[in-house]
């Protein structure tokens, strides 16, 4: 296979390396102690080793939401973190679980009882001895990343010559960033300093702080921070379709800054939306012929749009307007001009004094235009391109989008204190009430009462919160006459207005009596928030404006007496670690939060953390309390970047069972269950009634949506809160879900489903872009020749009449891909006399990549050839690239060897052979066998070239399925090797899955000169990796800690306006913090008038008991529904099911059928009794006609006879089960509709219906019905409800 030294897999900038990927510290000493040229990138034979990359392994996640450039930036920062009680532990772990090359905690001052309530890593052995918080927390900090280096700072003070040193733990790199995190660590005086030497030293300095319910983030990136990605948004790569050159720009064209009559080059994109604004900047690449001298320049776009009458009403969404754009830009405006004309045209002919001709501008959105003017992106004087030469394109190339750096400044805190007119909340309403107002001038005062007082104020000290509010006002009045200063002045909609407003002295003396409190969730939330301010020191996302203030003021319902001192509930402290909790939320919060029974669904990220913020508050720590934790999953490597509660001695054991054992050694009160089952409608007779019912909260740590649907469907059904949160990189949310108060996640139309398919025509024989390869390697190479093709071979070989029964139900492509591949796998036995070695799996493995990436390439050129001499028009045009094929021939080629090594082993697992994961050994194998490429010949059979997905060619094809049903009927299953389908799975290097994937997708980009695609890209796409991290899993958990300690404290009752939920995404700025109040439940409409209730929403459900001992019967009910609502019932099934699917408990249909009857008179003539009957038995209508008019003695009538007497039979055993049901209890029709059946294949079922019926003394229904008028009527839930004998 001959190559240009850009493309050449093994001699381009990855030589070595072709995935991108970072070698590893110790080489692989292979069996032979022989090298080979190929293969260093892979995980398969490393698996295992000491050559294993454990720590790439574990920042998989990561990597997936950084990209793997910033994660190799995140190395160099060096982080020190003033304070080690809760904030400060918490940004401390979710650095290291980050990655970072150093951080360095600075905390002397002993650990005390109290710490324990935010501190994780302090224990009472720490406590009782007065080890200084830092070094208490330093062992356990250091275990949850090795690769990363943590270690204390012992010094007296943080003196400038410390914070500038420049080589931090021996890294020979200086500090990056410091985080101070307890306020009362530093003097003001120092305070300032160290912000002052940060800004002059290229040093972030984050002050990140809880006090009581108030949680502060600041954020000072210096007078001059580069940014290179704002947004953290993946950009676009769009396609070019064409390039044209339009000499004279039509007046109905419309490109910013050009003007009408000038030359302009159009670019056409295979997208319907490039996605792009005017002076977007892109780069050329892949560019051809003439044009390659773009590949590597950038220039911006502008949008392109077109002027259009008004009353032509383009709907620029229809089919019409799609179809015009597939033409070429001069058409497509020769188009509008013409529209354009024939209706200015007639508005002349018929206009009136003053009318006026109404235009409207459509934007082109697969279409742009190139920028020449702009000095910065010279494109014409850098390439010596001229507008006209971009004529000669022909096909391919691409657009990327660049993002450019931006520069930002930053003030210091001293200033921003003072010149924060309204200094933002993170709660919208407070923000633009002023709220924040408040909080900064009690910052202000608290740092003046240290100075003046050498001490910070008391916890619950009247005096002190006196005082602080005194110095508050001083603050304030000497600050109105400066201009942008913040002092207490009315807010509208977050402006300043300049009047004067009183201070809100409550909130000013609870942030002095709490100043010295921490609440755990606040500090997880400042923890994840702090800790990716860090991280953007490196230029990626943007930081704060500057200030983000929360606070929580319900959670102080009765913390002061109408006197104005503290209340009984909220003080005297004794000492205990919950002492912060009960001076904030009381001791009655704190009984409550121990015997809460907790259902926490999932233990994985969230779940980490959830436990960890539940042992912390002491929550089922009661004689009634529990916390029941359930996740299938067990422990890999890849999780340890966020899942803090697990180190590599854990990989392999179970997510729950661990992280139980976890919290238990912080808090052994804590009273928590570690369960390994899956939460669904396959395990209710474990997650029963009485379970549900007894529980505080259920809280969702989930990562999809059919799971979290089931949950919130559960906690509807039993009236129970639900938690809900989820991530994605850097974006996060959470939903507090409280019973008839909010809407509900069922209420959203999140699903789990691919909204971004890419057509089959496209990945079978036009692919443009890397993630079309990746996919088809999944889609056509794994998935087909390792998953579906050995499942199909097994289901023929155990079974072969069951498996042509379900061949039937595929569709004809399916049918003839399940045949071809059980032939192939049959074939291959004979070749090899019934015995399959890895000599056999080498060439099938060969066999396939010959058909893959060099037959299949010369067929589609071939046929692409023919059309060309058909029809005479080019067809590699536009994004289609004419392929190439691979040569075999000559000496072996490291990516062809990478191929056969991946491909070889997957068969080998198939067949049960031993893999060969030695490259060497392998190579001497592969050497031995002669391997030759057979000489190709065009294709006999038609090459499906079409740009539709090819169901027509699936239908050509009928008569070969035939021909291999035929064949495949003569086999003698009993003589066949059993086969083992693979199962995909990402995150297990020693299965050759990915780099399986990762070989096949560089061939097949190879093939179509598309660009090579590194192993992690392509375990990302092909695995569906979703981006985690975390700091944004740490922040998120926070705040809903929050919003269950509002649950406890019962604020339910005061309405959904106490909670919050969230949507923030970590990486777009301070803007993007949003917490918002709940949205109340959603109504559905009944349909019904009143007096019966016009609506209802999804917590309603009707209930209905009997009155006495006995059942209702389905009549009964029947006759209670359609007379309690005034309507018809016309089917009463199974609620929560799809009605279609599932078998009606009640059918009015069914009940028309008494009155059907099948008689005969006394002519011997059949006589319908409704004609109805024929719509059930589309046989009838014809016997009873043919019945009728043949004569006694014909034979034929005796056939009609036996068709119509068959048909009445089965129409009164109809009859007699719809009675039978219909007379019958409703727990007895219910119970035979949907108990399984009586088969020995059912009885597992059969088994767990009875058990889950035999514990409830209930039935939910759903019921479909209208009105008189025909006009449909939805009913709640019916939860019926019997007395059991």
């Amino acid at each position: 296979m001959k190559r240009k030294a850009s493309t050449d897999l093994t001699t381009d900038s990855t030589t070595k390396n072709p995935r991108n990927e970072q070698p590893s510290d110790t080489a692989m000493e292979e069996s032979t102690n022989e090298k080979v040229s190929w293969g260093e990138w892979m995980g398969s034979w490393k698996a295992g080793t000491s050559s294993a990359d454990q720590e790439a392994e574990r920042i998989d996640r990561q990597k997936a939401a950084f990209g793997q450039d910033t994660v190799a930036r995140l190395k160099d920062l060096n982080v020190l973190i003033i304070g080690c009680r809760g904030v400060g532990v918490e940004t401390a772990k979710n650095l290291i679980l980050s990655n970072v090359g150093g951080v360095v905690v600075y905390d002397s001052n002993p650990c005390r009882a109290v710490d324990r309530g935010a501190n994780f890593y302090v224990t009472d052995e720490h406590v009782a001895s007065g080890v200084g918080r830092a070094e208490a927390s330093l062992p356990e900090l250091r275990s949850l990343n090795p690769y990363c280096r943590v270690d204390l700072c012992s010094a007296d003070g943080i003196t400038d010559e410390y914070l500038q040193t420049h080589d931090v733990l021996g890294s020979g790199l200086p500090f990056s960033a410091v985080v101070v995190t307890d306020l009362a660590m530093l003097t003001k005086a120092d305070l300032f300093r160290i912000n002052e030497t940060c800004r002059t030293s290229n040093i972030a300095f984050i002050l990140a702080v809880n006090h009581g319910v108030t949680a502060s983030i600041f954020s000072d990136f210096g007078p001059h921070h580069e940014i290179f990605d704002l947004t953290g948004e993946p950009t676009q790569t769009l396609a070019v379709s064409n390039i044209e050159v339009m000499p004279s720009k039509s007046s109905l064209l419309r490109v910013s800054g050009v003007e009408d009559g000038k030359p302009v080059v159009i670019i056409t994109v295979a997208q319907s939306e490039h996605g792009l604004d005017d002076g977007d900047v892109v780069s050329f690449d892949d560019m051809k012929g003439d044009l390659a001298v773009l590949n590597g320049r950038t220039c911006r776009v502008k949008r392109v749009a077109m002027d259009s009458p008004t009353d032509a009403k383009v709907d620029s969404k229809g089919v019409v307007f799609k179809e015009l754009l597939k033409l070429n830009t001069p058409q497509f405006v020769a188009t509008f001009q013409k529209q354009y004309d024939s209706y200015k045209k007639q508005f002349d002919e018929e206009k009136k004094d003053g009318d006026k001709f109404r235009v409207r501008t459509i934007t082109i959105f697969n279409r742009l235009a190139l920028v020449f003017d702009d000095d910065e992106h010279d494109l014409l004087g850098k390439t010596g391109l001229s507008a006209p030469n971009f004529a000669a394109y022909e096909s391919g190339g691409l657009l990327n989008q660049v993002k450019p750096p931006v520069s930002k400044s930053y003030k210091s805190l001293s200033e921003t204190l003072e010149s924060t007119p309204v200094p933002q909340m993170l709660r919208g309403e407070d923000w633009e009430a002023g709220v924040g107002i408040n909080v900064h001038l009690s910052f202000a005062a608290v740092l003046d009462f240290n100075e003046q007082e050498g001490r910070w104020p008391g916890i619950h000290d009247s005096k002190d919160a006196s005082k602080l509010v005194d110095t508050a006002k001083a603050i304030s009045e000497s600050r109105k006459e400066k201009e942008g200063s913040c002092w207490s002045q009315s807010v509208s909609f977050g402006f300043p207005m300049g009047e004067p407003r009183d201070l809100d002295e409550t909130r000013v003396g609870q942030f002095a009596r709490l100043f010295l409190t921490e609440l755990t969730g606040f500090c997880s939330y400042l923890g994840g928030a702090a800790a990716q301010e860090v991280l953007k020191k490196i230029g990626k996302f943007t930081p704060v404006e500057q200030w983000v203030h929360h606070d929580e003021m319900v959670l102080l319902s009765d913390c002061l007496e109408e006197s104005g001192g503290t209340s009984y509930n909220h003080a005297p402290l004794f000492g205990s670690r919950y002492d912060h909790q009960i001076a904030i939320m009381g001791k009655d919060f704190q009984a409550r939060a121990a015997n809460s029974k907790i259902f926490l669904v999932g233990c994985g990220a969230l779940g980490c953390e959830y436990l960890k913020g539940l042992a912390l508050m002491g929550v089922g720590t009661g004689k009634d309390g529990s916390i029941v934790v359930t996740d299938m999953d067990t422990i890999e490597v890849s999780n340890l970047s966020r899942q803090f509660l697990f180190r590599q001695h854990d990989v392999g054991e179970p997510k729950s069972v661990q992280a139980a054992g976890v919290v238990k050694k912080w808090n052994p009160r804590v009273k928590v269950t570690a369960l390994e089952k899956k939460v669904g409608p396959d395990t209710e007779d474990s997650f029963d009634d009485s379970f549900w019912e007894s529980l505080t909260v259920c809280w969702n740590a989930l990562d999809n949506v059919e799971a979290r649907k089931y949950t919130d469907r559960r906690c509807l059904f039993y009236s129970k809160p639900l938690l809900e949160s989820g991530t994605l990189g850097t974006k996060c949310n959470h939903e507090v879900i409280l019973p008839y108060r909010t809407s509900t996640y069922n209420d959203g139309k999140e699903s789990d489903d691919n909204e971004n398919q890419i057509a089959m025509c496209t990945l079978r024989s036009f692919p443009y872009l890397p993630k079309h390869c990746i996919e088809f390697a999944k889609q056509a190479y794994f998935s087909d020749h390792f998953e579906f093709g050995p499942g199909q071979y097994e289901t023929f070989r155990n079974d072969m009449m069951s498996f042509f029964e379900q061949l039937e139900a595929m569709e004809h492509g399916e049918q003839k891909k399940s045949l071809t591949l059980i032939k192939l796998f049959i074939d291959l036995q004979k070749e090899n006399e019934g015995k399959i070695d890895f000599n056999a799996c080498i060439r099938v493995a060969f066999t396939r990549m010959i058909e893959d990436f060099r037959t299949s390439i010369l067929n589609i050129c071939h046929s692409a050839d023919q059309m060309e001499k058909a029809d005479g028009t080019k067809f590699w045009t536009g994004t289609k690239r004419r392929p190439r094929a691979i040569d075999w021939s000559g000496e072996l080629k490291p990516d062809l060897m990478e191929y056969l090594y991946c491909s070889s082993n997957l068969y080998a697992v198939v067949w049960g052979v031993e893999p060969v994961r030695d490259r060497f050994e392998f190579e001497t194998v592969v050497k031995s066998l002669g391997l030759e490429q057979p000489e190709w010949t065009p294709s006999s059979a038609n090459v499906d070239l079409s740009e539709g997905d090819g169901e027509a060619a699936a239908e050509e094809g009928s008569d070969d399925s035939e021909e291999l049903k035929r064949d495949l009927y003569a086999v003698d299953v009993s003589k066949l090797i059993p086969a083992i389908p693979h199962d995909f799975e990402k995150d297990d290097d020693a299965n050759f899955h990915i780099d399986y994937l990762t070989s096949a997708t560089n061939l097949r980009s190879w093939n179509y000169d598309i660009k090579l695609s590194a192993r992690h890209d392509v375990k990302v796409t092909a695995g569906r990796i979703i981006p985690a991290l975390a700091t944004t899993t740490a922040m998120v958990c926070g705040l809903v800690d929050v919003e269950f300690c509002k649950i406890v404290l019962g604020l339910q009752c005061l309405g959904r306006d106490k909670f919050l939920n969230s949507n923030i995404n970590l990486a777009a700025g301070s803007g993007n913090f949003t917490t918002f109040t709940p949205d109340p439940p959603v109504t559905i409409s009944s349909g019904l008038k009143l007096p019966q209730p016009e609506s209802f929403t999804s917590w309603d459900k009707i209930e209905i008991t009997p009155p006495g001992s006995e059942e209702l019967t389905v009549e009964q009910l029947v006759a209670y529904l359609e007379n309690t609502f005034g309507v018809t019932v016309d089917r009463i099934f199974a609620f929560g099911h799809d009605d279609s699917k599932i078998p009606p408990l009640y059918n009015a249909i069914d009940r028309q059928k008494i009155d059907w009857d099948i008689t005969f008179d006394s002519d011997g003539k059949v006589q319908i009794s409704d004609k109805a009957i024929f719509t059930q038995w589309a046989q009838l209508p014809m016997a009873t006609q043919m019945f009728n008019r043949l004569p006694p003695t014909s034979g034929a009538r005796k056939r009609f006879e036996d068709q119509i007497m068959t048909t009445k039979k089965a129409l009164d055993q109809t009859k007699e089960n719809f009675l039978s049901s219909f007379r019958g209890a409703i727990s007895d029709a219910y119970c035979a509709a949907y108990r399984p059946g009586d088969s020995e294949e059912d009885a597992e079922a059969r088994q767990y219906f009875d058990t889950v019926s035999e514990a409830r003394d209930y039935v939910t229904l759903g019921v479909h019905c209208h009105t008189s008028t025909e006009e449909d009527i939805t009913l709640p839930c019916i939860k019926y409800i019997y007395s059991k004998p």
